[in-house]
């Protein structure tokens, strides 16, 4: 087909700067990793004791394992992209053909994910700079909660003035909450002044109403009355057992629905799907399913955006940003969904929890993109309908926006609500394909990651979107235990991904390039990284005292390639991290995550997958808090890590630490006692520096063990077990 002269994309795709001094880098890494592989073959103590050889053995397997993580990780890397969307072409050529959007926003619980949480991300997209009659928002409450249902209900009512007033006062961000809490009083116009104060007081007003709500956990007479759809309470069981909860709050449809200034609202949909105890609901991905069902009814937008409760829209040009890429004449047909960053903004100065992920998503996603697309992730996506509802790419399919834009719904309101609500029953999904080739994958705790392989493998492509204004911010969880917890869910779910039939390796085989089948199972193997991790931080530290060497004399020059790949690998990473925009305090601490990650969410997220296949577990999805109380924010806030609770993680965490000071006490006694002092630091230097450099990572822990008197230290009964069991580990390894 001849390409059209006059045409003028509406999106430009720009190579990263900087790929030659990767590559360079890459190799140099590469030609270190085969001389420590020649040291261990070579220089295996084959004569040695059996204690020695499976020591030295076993880090051998390690060193491996670590070698071909990193291909994996270097392998999307080699080439990257970066992606501009132009929105003012879209407005000249296709401002009268904009397709419609449903936005689709999750919540499972009113007290881990708070009401007035929830409605600052539901106003912030209903305020989008979009046509309203072309927008609908709805709202899948998991919870079954009437206190969800009735923050609803405040936030329809708010939305009535705030729409006008984001408008007038062109507010970025368009969270009610986030954008009073750094917004400054505009002093140049009193009566301006006057509507801004009195909008904010409003705002004010209705959280308060509705967080006194929620400490109550009820909801007064007087309200109840006010809105027929409290009276769907007075048949719920439990919020596991109850029928299907439909309400349109808003009808965008209807010309009474209207703004302080006569201009139309957006349609706004409550959605608490139907529960039985005898069905698998399937957690999000059986939500989401309901959700494109319904709203296939009530306003089927060709374009979805799916959000997660807490992650509030940051730019309220964010969609014409996405329709760049699906509108565009020549190459927007083969896209099926543009995917956003997860991006929060409650962390903190040096990031003390390493939540920002800030090389993965502006160094390894944009590797990714470059290849086919890179994954999706659960919030902040732009999807194709169709695409989402299990259709292949075709080539000769081109979408003809004008007629799809006028599909008309016929019936009104309270018909829609009767009629939608079979869509959201359990039995609706028997056997179909939904949950398996339709809508989004059940059966994983990370259902986001295998959803859009299965739409890469259908032959789409999808698109990385990092805008100079972030386009949606979330929150970080702010303890520990929190964040470990978060990554035992994830690590589980991509190991089982990875040991199912929708392993990229043999689900993408022949369907998607090689070079992203190996991308994917970057994230797949997270869990698999804790044998060798622990094997590494623990053995050489124990055989340091047992006297056994595993690591060549310093006065070799076979020290050199295990010193310039560590020191080369850590150096970089600093330079990466810093140009990402980070610091090095919080470079250290995300370090020092990971080796928290890996020696407890994903040793236990390991261990749950061989019991799943051993048919002694099960899978359940664990909701991440959003809240904290006052005491933890402060800490958190001070940069303080919480340990504050008794978990197993804890345990894991506090006796590696103690086996590493042993060790290390144990290293500082040999040296000192024995008379050869340089003879010891030849033979031993690597392994005293390995243990030391633990210590130094473990800080923090030997704070809340010994020093801190807040009430983020490590109780009492993780300290006394904790040493016990190293002191038991030291002395077994002696003797």
């Amino acid at each position: 087909m001849a390409k059209n002269e006059d045409y003028v994309p509406l999106f430009e795709t720009r190579q990263v700067k900087g790929s030659i001094l990767f590559r360079l880098f890459a190799a140099s890494i590469l030609v270190g990793i085969c001389f420590i592989c020649m040291y261990r073959v070579r220089f295996f103590p084959v004569g040695s004791s059996k204690v020695e050889r499976w020591s030295w053995f076993g880090l051998f397997m390690s060193e491996l394992w670590f070698s071909f993580y990193w291909f994996l990780t270097t392998v999307p890397r080699w080439n990257s992209v970066h992606r501009f969307p132009y929105k003012d072409r879209l407005s000249q050529r296709l401002e009268k053909d904009l397709p419609g959007v449903d936005i689709f926003v999750c919540t499972a619980d009113p007290i881990i994910e708070p009401p007035s949480m929830v409605i600052n991300t539901v106003l912030s997209v209903m305020a989008y700079n979009y046509p309203p009659d072309k927008l609908s928002i709805y709202l899948s409450d998991d919870g079954g909660s009437e206190l969800t249902f009735y923050a609803m209900l405040e936030a329809a009512t708010f939305s009535k003035k705030w729409l006008p007033f984001c408008k007038m006062f062109k507010v970025e961000p368009r969270s009610p909450e986030a954008y009073f809490r750094t917004a400054v009083e505009p002093d140049n116009d009193p009566v301006m002044l006057q509507h801004w104060l009195s909008v904010k007081k409003l705002y004010e007003d209705m959280r308060m109403r509705i967080e006194t709500t929620t400490k109550f956990n009820r909801i007064p007479g007087d309200i109840r009355e006010q809105h027929k759809g409290f009276r769907e309470w007075d048949c719920v069981s439990s919020k596991r057992d109850h029928q299907t909860i439909l309400q349109i709050l808003i009808d965008g449809r209807d010309p009474n629905a209207v703004d302080i200034e006569g201009k139309p609202l957006p349609t706004l949909v409550y959605l608490a799907r139907e529960k039985r105890p005898q069905f698998h609901h399937h957690f999000k991905a059986g939500a989401m399913n309901a959700l494109i069902r319904v709203s296939s009814r009530i306003s089927n937008g060709s374009i979805i955006l799916n959000l997660d409760c807490d992650m509030y829209s940051n730019d309220s040009e964010s969609i014409k940003h996405s329709l760049c890429f699906f509108m565009d004449e020549e190459k927007g047909d083969e896209i099926a969904y543009v995917q956003y960053p997860q991006i929060f903004d409650n962390l903190t100065k040096h990031e003390i929890y390493g939540s920002s992920y800030r090389v993965i998503l502006k160094l390894e996603f944009p590797g990714v993109d470059a290849i086919r697309g890179p994954f999706y992730i659960g919030t902040g996506c732009f999807f194709r309908r169709e695409a989402l509802c299990g259709k292949k790419w075709e080539k000769e399919c081109k979408v003809d926006w004008k007629r799809m834009n006028n599909r008309k719904v016929e019936e009104t309101a309270s018909v829609l609500e009767q009629t939608c609500k079979v869509l959201a029953s359990p039995t609706f999904e028997q056997n179909t394909l939904w949950g398996k080739e339709m809508g989004l994958i059940c059966g994983f705790p990370v259902e986001d990651v295998i959803t859009g392989l299965s739409i890469q493998r259908r032959g789409w492509k999808s698109i990385y979107l990092y805008p100079e204004r972030e386009g949606f911010l979330g929150v970080a969880p702010t303890t520990l235990l929190q964040t470990l917890i978060q990554h035992k869910r994830w690590g589980e779910g991509h190991l089982q991904i990875f040991l199912s039939r929708y392993c990229s390796l043999i689900y993408g085989h022949k369907r998607i390039p090689l070079k992203l089948q190996l991308a994917y199972c970057i994230f797949n193997l997270w869990a698999a990284n804790c044998l060798a991790t622990l094997y590494y931080i623990v053995v050489p530290c124990l055989c340091l005292l047992k006297g056994i060497p595993l690591f060549p004399k310093t006065s070799s020059p076979w020290v050199l390639p295990f010193a310039c790949v560590a020191f080369a690998h850590r150096a970089y990473s600093l330079g990466e991290f810093l140009w990402c925009g980070g610091t090095f305090r919080g470079w250290c601490n995300d370090q020092r995550m990971w080796m928290f990650k890996r020696t407890t969410s994903y040793f236990f997220a390991f261990l749950d997958n061989i019991l799943k296949l051993l048919g002694y577990s099960k899978a359940a999805f664990v909701i991440t808090e959003k809240i904290a109380d006052d005491d933890v924010c402060k800490r958190y806030e001070q940069e303080l890590i919480e340990f504050g609770a008794t978990s197993p993680m804890f345990d894991i965490l506090a006796t590696l630490a103690m086996i590493h000071l042993f060790s290390s006490f144990g290293a500082i006694k040999k040296v000192i006692l024995d008379a050869d002092h340089s003879k010891v630091l030849d033979i031993f230097g690597l392994q005293i520096l390995l243990c030391l450099l633990l210590v130094t990572i473990n800080w923090p822990v030997y704070q809340a063990l010994f020093f801190r008197k807040d009430n983020g230290k490590m109780p009492r009964s993780v300290a006394y077990k904790s040493i016990i069991l190293a002191l038991l580990a030291c002395t077994l390894a002696m003797y």
